[in-house]
């Protein structure tokens, strides 16, 4: 399946601004079943981009806009492809919990057992555990965090607006309401005191045929809990559905404070406006350059012998290996 995203933000200024410096986490990411097949990325005044990998495999984009501006636009557009993906089974062999060990553990897997910034123990979040009965998990991991993700899903209703993008997961623990991002949180923050590690992911859900709680046409987020025997697992709590050919990965990190899509600052006394806009559809699969290329001078039959400019070609070359 083959999906084209296009995410549009713009950050419009009460006044002129003097300078914005921004870095930008919008490429999908290319493994497992998904694939990026292209992906563009401009601005609006035009700036110099500079791009790079952090630790955790994501692509980051940076720019320093210098000139004086009332409004930054900035546009991603990708192409990527979803495989299918592998079925997984009902539940897991119990001595699954046995293999959390410094055996099976990197430390990149305990980076993401450890609290964060937005997904840490809290009063309300052990009181929560205990109304809900996610104390301590049942069964073998993996039933246990699908067990979880549909506890968050029942208690919590989806609602906009109630938090902000950084509102402490107390918010919404103590409001039951909230979106994507906060549930995300919740069960980060819970797997990780059972001693799974939980990592949160934000990209983009294809809606279209279906019932899903998360608004279209934005960004999502859901989380990965690792399992020894399967690798690095998506569960989406606000729709309680694993996640699948549908979820577009954009970034990981420990919480959202690692992989929002634009973070930055300008120089200015001036208010800020900020606007998004995502479009996500299925598409075609891109044209190879083999197929879009056609000949247009076929290249002539081998003749015994080369012109001179050719052997003088041809012999520098050579001398050009040798050195």
């Amino acid at each position: 399946m083959f999906y084209s995203v296009r995410h549009v933000t713009r950050f419009r200024y009460s006044g002129p601004v003097r300078e914005s410096v921004m870095e930008l986490r919008m490429q999908p990411r290319s493994e497992g079943p998904q694939t990026l097949r292209s992906f563009q990325i401009s601005t609006n005044p035009r700036a110099q981009l500079y791009a790079y990998t952090d630790h955790l495999g994501n692509a980051v984009y940076h720019f320093n806009l210098l000139r004086e501006h009332e409004e930054l636009r900035i546009e991603a557009q990708a192409v990527v492809e979803i495989a299918q993906m592998r079925p997984l089974p009902e539940k897991l062999d119990p001595l699954e919990w046995s293999r959390y060990n410094s055996f099976n553990l990197s430390d990149d897997h305990f980076d993401m057992l450890g609290p964060s910034r937005f997904a840490r123990p809290s009063r309300e979040l052990e009181s929560f555990m205990k109304i809900a009965d996610l104390e301590k998990p049942v069964g073998d991991p993996l039933t246990a965090l699908k067990t979880l993700q549909r506890g968050i899903y029942d208690s919590f209703e989806y609602e906009p607006g109630v938090t902000e993008v950084n509102s402490p997961i107390e918010v919404a623990l103590e409001q039951r309401r909230g979106v994507c991002q906060d549930f995300a949180h919740i069960m980060t923050a819970i797997a990780r005191e059972w001693g799974v590690p939980c990592r949160y992911v934000s990209g983009y859900l294809y809606h279209k045929g279906s019932h899903d709680r998360s608004a279209a046409n934005a960004t999502h987020a859901w989380v990965e809990a690792y399992l020894p025997s399967l690798g690095w697992i998506g569960f989406d709590p606000t729709n309680n559905i694993m996640a699948c050919e549908r979820h577009i990965r954009a970034a990981v990190g420990r919480d959202y404070a690692d992989v929002p899509p634009t973070r930055g600052t300008y120089k200015g006394g001036a208010d800020s406006e900020l606007s998004i806009a995502v479009s996500l559809e299925p598409t075609q699969a891109p044209v190879r350059h083999e197929d879009f290329l056609k000949v247009a001078r076929p290249m002539s039959s081998p003749t015994p012998t080369a012109s001179m400019p050719e052997r003088l070609y041809h012999q520098q070359q050579q001398q050009q290996q040798q050195e």
